[in-house]
């Protein structure tokens, strides 16, 4: 869908008007328009659009979907609790480091046999957010654990097919039918009932002097606003909530690393250089650290690079207007739906010539030292921009580093013939199912 808007906007202009059913949404195209939005206007854009599918996930509630007063409330909290366990802060870090042994020592496993990476990603850095979010990981083998991660990416994978879309565009009409929406429906209800386990767990053993993660700190808020009328702090918000950041999580961050891997296969010659950079600075005798980001500016651009080229929420999450707006020469209505595209952002030819090559060049500057590009919004912009962007920067740089201090890849078959482009666009941006080869770099 997001190649169709950036079509028609070659035709109607920046901003236009597409109808899905009776339903209209304005689509905002290129990074000056979506920057203006988002940024310049940011009140303004702050709504949350009408999301069918985010709806039954969490049934309205959480801070994904919800708008006015009770967003405010609910991402202030988020925020600040997710701050307060480390989010930036090196407590974090150091669980991203430990988590990131555990998953080196689970890839050796595979003893140089050709495997396929998904699961071994999601599991990684799933544990991470459930450090914060539950107060504690799971071992790689628990089954209860692998059969969560494998209904998250069933999830993921079916609000991007064709059925999805369609089940997003027209749901009283596709709910009713036979379908596989049916399963979708199903995994969404077994990943509410482990969430509610959890959060039950928690409130049999909670200390209020003491709270352990997130689900802990927003039970204490439950119980001190139990007399405020305007609180949102309710055991459905809650849920919500909790779903929105476990997912969010687990799925963006895990897909990164897999399609990052991918297109190392595809191009060794960045593999080599990265090589070259985590040896001379960080060795071979002690953890990759964040403090080591600013020293790597080849890895830092590369990273940027992999977020740019894979754009791997394409159409951003729906926005809406919070007020009659003026915009470019329009008044939006109220409450209309917005599509700010991040395709036509993060492939905006005028920010990224040749936006359809990975690049990594792109983001150095002529001495090799890292440059910056406002057109970068992998996280979208403004008000809404992503929760846990911080955390996400932070996985991505150790994880990608950690694997690549400690490892050599090899394609399982011809690198010429693996496919970049996406298995399946919706939602999200997924790659085709790879197999690969990991070789260990010392003893």
């Amino acid at each position: 869908m997001s190649k169709s808007l950036i079509k028609l906007s070659e035709k109607y202009g920046t901003v236009f008007t597409i109808y899905i059913g009776s339903r209209p949404l304005i689509v905002l195209c290129g990074y000056e328009t979506v920057n203006e939005a988002l940024v310049d206007q940011a009140d303004d854009f702050s709504g949350r659009g009408y999301f069918p599918l985010f709806n039954m996930f969490t049934k309205g509630y959480g801070v994904v979907v919800s708008n006015g007063e009770r967003w405010k409330q609910l991402r202030r909290f988020s925020l600040m609790t997710l701050r307060n366990f480390g989010m930036g802060k090196r407590s974090i870090e150091e669980q991203i480091q430990e988590e990131a042994l555990f998953l080196v020592e689970e890839l050796k496993k595979t003893k140089e046999g050709a495997f396929d990476p998904t699961l071994f990603f999601s599991k990684a850095v799933s544990n991470v957010i459930c450090s914060v979010v539950f107060g504690n990981r799971f071992d790689y083998e628990d089954k209860k654990f692998i059969s969560l991660l494998q209904l998250l990416n069933e999830l993921s994978r079916f609000a991007s097919s064709s059925w999805g879309q369609l089940l997003d565009r027209f749901p009283r009409i596709i709910l009713p039918l036979p379908g596989p929406h049916n399963k979708f429906l199903n995994n969404i209800k077994e990943t509410r009932k482990f969430v509610k386990e959890y959060i039950k767990e928690h409130q049999t053993t909670l200390d209020s002097s003491n709270p352990r993660d997130f689900i802990d700190c927003f039970l204490i808020k439950m119980q001190q606003e139990t007399q405020s009328p305007t609180s949102e702090f309710s055991m459905k918000n809650l849920v919500g909530t909790t779903m929105n950041i476990f997912a969010a999580g687990t799925e963006t961050v895990s897909t990164t690393l897999r399609y990052g891997f991918m297109i190392f296969l595809k191009n060794p010659e960045v593999e080599e250089k990265m090589h070259q950079e985590i040896d001379s600075v960080i060795g071979q005798s002690r953890l990759p650290c964040m403090d080591d980001r600013s020293k790597m500016p080849y890895t830092e651009a590369v990273i940027h690079e992999i977020q740019r080229f894979i754009d791997v929420i394409p159409l951003n999450v729906l926005h809406s207007v919070t007020r009659d707006t003026p915009f470019r020469g329009y008044t939006i209505p109220k409450d209309t739906d917005v599509i700010p595209v991040l395709t036509s952002v993060l492939h905006d030819q005028k920010k990224f010539g040749s936006p359809e090559c990975f690049d990594p060049q792109r983001f150095l500057d002529d001495n090799g030292y890292f440059k910056k590009n406002d057109a970068f919004m992998p996280f979208s912009a403004g008000k809404r921009i992503c929760l846990g962007e911080g955390l996400a920067r932070m996985e991505l740089f150790l994880f990608f580093t950690t694997i690549l201090q400690h490892f050599t890849l090899k394609a399982a078959g011809n690198p010429d013939n693996i496919n970049l482009t996406p298995e399946i666009s919706g939602f999200s941006n997924l790659p085709h199912r790879y197999q690969l080869h990991l070789i260990p770099r010392f003893g």
